[in-house]
């Protein structure tokens, strides 16, 4: 099993590789276009190979094209390949323009777009049955029982072949402990510990070399950026307010409007077609679904949504979430839902100022009501502007449990810059290809085999089956 060296050692090189795989691209497409290399065209295509490289490497980063060590499936593996080649090809375009590198072909571009896609797709998939079928991965789950039902059904830990999970009790003793991390590749701690213990068993990975996670309390959120400094001869950190400073929301502000302006007018032709196809499902019911929201502050604000709905579908239930096959949803709002085309509107409450491009999204009162009962910090996520994307929502699932989400809510306030909002806004794409983050809750029936199969996969993790 590689150590943490071993795995940036190979991250170097998949990167690495991943760029020889577009240069070998655009060589292939120069000879396949014209059979030869001619001079004033090869010229032109060295003169930008440095911003080839450099776009290509943005978005090598980006996308963590390089992430073969998580858990990611084939599909997610080669969506993201077709989404960051995408945005290759584009801006090589526009480098070529505004360099003003114009005896770059355009058909080079295009050959070498389906080149680095194929060449891409074979390398990854190579290095994966190289390193699948040769690795078994062992993880320690220290965790409650309640616990380790939850987060059991979700070690594929990290696409290894044959993953084996040994789970113990917190309560355990250090020396039992201290035992088992020698016998495992990662470990895994769950929130229900103190923090005493978890830095004991902490330590104790890092001095066998062992990789930690941890699932963060809001303790652990907390002091994330926080500032060390020297109190006299004391050491202290400070802990900031959850919230954006001035200069950051002045930023995030004028990105916002100008990006929704821009997008409004580059898609109004697909908000028509959208329109016309929910008026031809239903003449007589609504285009746009206004719904009462609270944004920052707890503010409520008016939301608008594509309706996906038939018309008044909660006049007799009250507020409820959507669930798998949720009769309600409309042959045209299935559509709009599974490809997020029902948010459009929104970019209208970015405009307005209710929302941003990227913030946690927006809840309604008898929800955030019910959530701050059951997770006292569930008000902080509103310190910020609510949003059409999110960390959660590119991170997360439409059925992720509420305190996964708010975990990537709170990070995301905590940790926010205008890059980690770019970031959020490119991988948004990615979303459109997963069905499951559109899906709805599950329904009873479908929670039920659920739990039934956490509850299995406790119990052979408790007999050492995995």
């Amino acid at each position: 099993m590689p150590n943490m060296t071993e795995l940036r050692n190979h991250k170097f090189i998949i990167i690495v590789v991943d760029l020889l795989c577009i240069l070998a691209a655009y060589v292939g497409a120069f000879y396949i276009r014209y059979l030869d290399f001619p001079q004033r065209n090869w010229d032109s295509f060295m003169a930008l190979l440095p911003w080839i490289l450099l776009i290509g490497l943005f978005f090598i980063t980006v996308y963590e094209l390089y992430a073969l060590d998580r858990k990611n499936t084939i599909w997610d593996i080669n969506v993201k390949i077709f989404v960051a080649v995408t945005f290759m090809a584009f801006l090589t375009m526009s480098a070529s323009y505004l360099f003003r590198e114009f005896a770059m072909p355009r058909s080079v571009i295009l050959i070498a777009y389906f080149f680095m896609i194929i060449l891409l797709v074979l390398w990854k998939l190579t290095y994966l049955k190289l390193t699948r079928g040769n690795v078994v991965g062992k993880v320690l789950l220290i965790g409650d029982d309640e616990s380790t039902q939850r987060v059991i059904g979700k070690i594929k830990h990290p696409m290894l072949k044959g993953t084996r999970v040994k789970h113990i009790q917190p309560t355990t003793s250090m020396d039992k402990i201290n035992h088992h991390i020698k016998q495992v590749d990662f470990v895994l701690l769950t929130t229900n510990m103190s923090k005493e213990k978890k830095a004991e068993i902490i330590y104790h990975a890092m001095e066998n070399n062992k990789l930690v996670y941890v699932i963060p309390s809001l303790y652990e959120l907390l002091l994330q950026r926080s500032n060390v400094s020297p109190l006299d001869d004391t050491l202290v950190m400070s802990v900031k307010p959850f919230g954006l400073t001035w200069d950051q929301v002045m930023l995030k502000r004028l990105f916002d409007i100008v990006s929704s302006a821009v997008i409004l007018i580059l898609i109004s032709p697909l908000l028509l077609v959208v329109s016309l196809l929910i008026k031809l499902e239903d003449s007589k019911g609504s285009v746009v679904y206004k719904q009462e929201r609270y944004g920052k502050d707890n503010k409520p604000f008016t939301i608008y949504k594509f309706r996906s709905m038939i018309e008044g579908a909660e006049k007799s239930t009250g507020p409820v979430l959507a669930t798998e096959n949720d009769a309600r949803i409309t042959k045209v709002g299935k559509f709009i839902r599974s490809t997020r085309l029902d948010e459009l509107p929104q970019l209208f409450n970015v405009l307005k100022g209710d929302m941003s491009l990227v913030g946690p999204r927006p809840e309604r009162g008898f929800f955030i009501k019910q959530l701050s009962k059951e997770y006292y910090h569930y008000g902080y996520r509103n310190s910020v502007q609510p949003g059409i994307t999110g960390y959660a929502q590119i991170m997360g699932k439409y059925s992720t449990e509420v305190d996964d989400k708010l975990r990537f809510d709170l990070y995301y306030i905590r940790n926010y810059s205008f890059w980690l909002d770019i970031v959020i806004l490119l991988k948004t794409f990615i979303v459109l290809f997963d069905k499951t983050k559109a899906e709805g809750t599950a329904t009873n029936e479908s929670k039920k085999n659920v739990q039934s199969k956490e509850k299995s996969s406790k119990r052979k993790a408790k007999m050492g089956l995995y």
